[in-house]
């Protein structure tokens, strides 16, 4: 009897053993699932933000890339192919990439817009946008040209000439020039992306007629994106 007692005794306490070793296995196992879920989970949340800054950033350097090409296309070359490394430009940046809404000025009258040359071209102001940057409520006013308004490459071409703070030292001393397309509004809200902005011609040589960007276009905030100062004196 004490033999068979000792050997239920020994079972037991293996089936208490064995029992014990699968929970701590079953506690691990539990813990290091959630872990592996919760990596799992990290990576999939942080993937998206470094692709779309990989993709942004990628996507202002293609666009660079063609806006120094289109200096050497055409019968009459602007720039030559050794003077390309002369262009120069800030670091993308996504904070200067702004959502802006527009209020249209269908009242405007033409007006004539001076040049660098001194000549003048006609204009019409189509519109007025509105935006929110480095922590400042800003307006930059739209343009047509009417030189233009029975080009069909040109019919909803729009034209932001403007100055900024930056202007005389990083950037060409002149002013900066954005453009839009009316097929870029969604409703009144257009994207307006300062790392796209560009020198006049007049910056890179003499001769050109180049509009010189109206008063109320000139803002007080630095535009750190964009094209800076051509780097080879002319």
């Amino acid at each position: 009897m004490s033999f068979i007692f000792a050997l239920k005794s020994k079972t037991r306490c293996l089936y208490y053993q064995n029992n014990l070793k699968l929970h701590i296995i079953h506690h691990i196992s539990t813990h290091m699932n959630f872990f592996f879920i919760l990596l799992i989970t990290f990576t999939h949340l942080l993937t998206p933000s470094v692709s779309k800054a990989q993709s942004f950033k990628e996507n202002i350097e293609e666009y660079r890339t063609h806006y120094r090409d289109k200096f050497l296309n055409g019968s009459k070359s602007l720039l030559k192919e050794e003077d390309l490394k002369y262009l120069r430009f800030y670091e993308p940046d996504s904070t200067c990439r702004i959502q802006a809404v527009i209020r249209l000025t269908p009242d405007a009258q033409e007006f004539k817009m001076p040049t660098y040359s001194g000549l003048e071209r006609p204009y019409i102001k189509y519109g007025i946008l509105s935006f929110h940057f480095k922590g400042k409520n800003i307006e930059l006013s739209v343009y047509k040209n009417l030189m233009l308004k029975d080009n069909p490459a040109f019919v909803d071409y729009l034209f932001i000439p403007f100055k900024d703070a930056t202007n005389g030292n990083d950037t060409y001393g002149g002013g900066r020039y954005l453009e839009l397309r009316l097929g870029e509004f969604k409703g009144d809200a257009v994207v307006l992306d300062f790392n796209k902005c560009y020198n006049p011609y007049c910056a890179y040589g003499e001769g050109f007629n180049c509009p010189i960007p109206p008063f109320e276009n000139h803002l007080k905030v630095k535009i750190e994106a964009g094209e800076k100062v051509f780097a080879k004196s002319h």
